[in-house]
């Protein structure tokens, strides 16, 4: 049979977490794998992560998180539970729970579908740390939440104006952007800037590809 009549391979799907973050434990590293698998397959259905990003979901979602938590836990060494705000796919909220066993994660979304599907990885993952709302973050109490993290919620001044009432004085949402996290600091609104204080804690690469990373937190001062 000719090359031209050769049935095509299927498209490779990437893991390579082993190989770029060699200080992560071997046990953080198996339950990150872990993950991966049950979005791998659960996303034929439910399209947790576009169909673009399938194949290397190790990069794009996985190095995203990986990276990102760690600004974030360096940058504050105090946070002991975290709530995930839009959290759908689990990211960042699961990987920020199996990288810190010892911090409390509550995922909150409003997908019931996506809820039931992180519910169940909890479960396969033996996720101890972590429990699931399924509800709008505007639902949840007020002055309830000290700590919070966001990826793929919409743009900072939604995100910290759906968050205005349950977030405790003092407290902070860190959000997970692109190389556009300035100009939408620069938009947030005179208003909301009187009640929250932002701040980039960090700014990283991933492992390919050249697009710059940023976490911004936004520190709610009134």
């Amino acid at each position: 049979m000719s090359n031209a009549e050769s049935p095509q391979s299927p498209p490779q799907i990437f893991w390579r977490i082993d190989e770029w973050f060699p200080d992560l434990s071997p046990e953080v590293r198996a339950g990150l794998k872990a993950y991966h698998d049950e979005l791998q397959k659960y996303n034929r259905t439910l399209s947790l992560i576009s169909a673009k990003s399938v194949f290397v979901a190790d990069a794009l979602h996985f190095a995203d998180s990986i990276m990102a938590t760690k600004a974030i836990v360096k940058s504050n060494s105090h946070i002991d539970k975290v709530y995930d705000f839009g959290s759908g796919n689990g990211f960042p909220g699961v990987v920020f729970a199996i990288m810190n066993p010892k911090v409390q994660v509550v995922l909150v979304d409003t997908d019931v579908k996506k809820c039931e599907f992180l519910n169940f990885a909890i479960q396969a993952l033996n996720l101890k740390n972590v429990s699931v709302e399924n509800k709008n973050i505007e639902a949840l109490p007020a002055d309830s939440v000290k700590w919070a993290i966001c990826r793929g919620f919409g743009n900072i001044s939604k995100a910290i104006l759906m968050a205005r009432k349950i977030v405790v004085k003092g407290g902070s949402v860190y959000h997970l952007k692109g190389e556009e996290w300035g100009i939408e600091v620069g938009e947030i609104p005179t208003q909301l800037c009187s009640i929250w204080s932002p701040s980039l804690v960090g700014e990283y690469k991933l492992p390919v590809g050249a697009v710059k990373y940023g976490v911004v937190r936004t520190e709610k001062i009134a």
